[in-house]
Formats: structure tokens, C-alpha cells, sequence
């Protein structure tokens, strides 16, 4: 496994270790020791997943406590993550990844930085583990398209939730 940092403090790229041979191949998505060993030391309780089609955009969206692992199992998808930390001077910096079943390519996410992905493929799979149980109520909304942040999405119309829409 290999854990990159990106531009964002905190923020982690996590490319797992893949064994392959002619039967297909073996990811291990997860284990507590080996990510303690390179110094992730979260206490993920909860493992969730959503289902898009094409051209679907959720978020972004976060709150002040929880960590995210999150990973893609099918398809592929466009992920944004910003930092929404009032005291960082990272304040309001955004990064994006590709992140795929193909490159099974993981994003560690920290407590107060915002997600959102929109599906690149046909459908896809967005799974994530997170270190808290989910609770709407003390989630955050950012506009997706907020032109003050100049946040880059490979589309324009995107197909999107109420809750995405009317912030």
C-alpha cells in the first residue's frame, strides 16, 4: 500500500496493494493495523455506499467531526474535496481526483473538508467509511458551483439532489 499526500493538509491518497494472476484479482480494502502503520489511525464505524448513474453529482457536504475513507467498487467518478476549516490557511482550497474500480485509488478525508463526485460512467459505486455515525443535521452544504471558489467539474448540467440544488 502506498499513502501520498496531496495538496490539502490531511488529505490523503491511498493506493492499496493489488495481487493479480490469471484467476483476476485480490484488493485488500481495508486493514486497521496496516493503516495504522502508516499512520492513519481512525476508528471507522460505519461503512456506507451509494449508487449514480451518469452525470450525478452529490455535494459537496461534510461536518466538523467525521473522517472519511472513500473508495470506488464500480465505475468511476470525478471526486472534489475541500477544506471548509475556517481557522486553516487552507480555507476554501479544493483538490480533485479520478477515483475508479480500475485505479481502486482511496481518499482519506478529514473532519471539516467537504465531498462531492459526480459519475463519470454509466453507474457507479461511491463507498465510504467513516468515523462517525451519519447525521444530516450537523452536515454542511457548499453549492457545487459556487463561482466564488472557481471549482472545476467536467460538466455543466449535472443531474442533482433538492438539497444540492436550492442552496
Amino acid at each position: 500500500m502506498k499513502v501520498e499526500s496531496t495538496e490539502l493538509d490531511g488529505v490523503l491518497l491511498i493506493k492499496p496493494s493489488v495481487f493479480e494472476d490469471h484467476r483476476g484479482l485480490y484488493v485488500e480494502t481495508y486493514n486497521k493495523d496496516l493503516y495504522k502503520d502508516h499512520g492513519i489511525d481512525i476508528d471507522f464505524i460505519q461503512d456506507d455506499y451509494s449508487v449514480s448513474r451518469r452525470n450525478v453529482l452529490r455535494g459537496l457536504h461534510g461536518d466538523s467531526k467525521t473522517w472519511k475513507l472513500v473508495s470506488c467498487s464500480y465505475g468511476e467518478y470525478y471526486l472534489i474535496v475541500m477544506n471548509n476549516n475556517n481557522k486553516s490557511n487552507q480555507y476554501k482550497k479544493w483538490t480533485s481526483f479520478i477515483v475508479s474500480a480500475q485505479n481502486r485509488n482511496q481518499v482519506l478525508i478529514p473532519p471539516n473538508f467537504a465531498n462531492g463526485h459526480l459519475i463519470l460512467t454509466e453507474s457507479a459505486v461511491f463507498n465510504y467509511k467513516q468515523s462517525e455515525n451519519y447525521d444530516r443535521k450537523s452536515q454542511f452544504t457548499i453549492k457545487w458551483n459556487d463561482p466564488k471558489y472557481k471549482i472545476w467539474w467536467p460538466i455543466n448540467d449535472p443531474v442533482l439532489s433538492m438539497r444540492d440544488s436550492l442552496i
